[in-house]
């Protein structure tokens, strides 16, 4: 049997707004913002598009949190 305490429900609930949030605004940037942040505007549809429980696809740097 699963338990969950209040806290890690919370920090979860917490990474689900930060996520959806980030999609957001992932949607939101013009050509040249994606560019300097070395993405498509495919690459940022296909992030921006997924539901917030869904972790991202692209890869992280060492120093990069989850």
């Amino acid at each position: 049997m699963l338990r969950f305490s209040l806290t890690q429900i919370r920090s979860q609930l917490r990474h689900y707004h930060q996520r959806r949030c980030s999609r957001r605004q992932l949607l939101t940037l013009d050509d040249r913002l994606l560019k300097d942040i070395g993405i498509t505007r495919t690459q940022a549809l296909k992030e921006g598009c997924k539901p917030f429980w869904q972790r991202s696809s692209c890869k992280r740097g060492p120093y990069e949190n989850c």
